[in-house]
């Protein structure tokens, strides 16, 4: 099965949450509620420098999904 790279989740026992999940390496759910990140991959020491770089693109790549996914639900 392909999965797209962004998918847009939501759940009623978190009203307020917000939640985009990233299915490609390196997988992670953010909640955009508060911007929280649960990275779903195991990293090492090496691997945790580069994963700064990239995950700031990365959320940044998800919050403009969501705004997308948004816009869609409004026109």
């Amino acid at each position: 099965m392909e999965l797209p790279k962004f998918l847009l989740g939501d759940n009623t026992d978190f009203p307020d949450a917000i939640f985009i999940v990233h299915t490609d390496y390196p997988r992670f759910i953010i909640n955009l509620e508060n911007d929280e990140v649960e990275w779903l991959e195991e990293f090492s020491k090496e691997d945790e420098e580069e994963l700064m770089t990239e995950a700031e693109n990365l959320i940044e790549e998800a919050t403009a999904f969501y705004d997308r996914e948004v816009s869609r639900y409004e026109d």
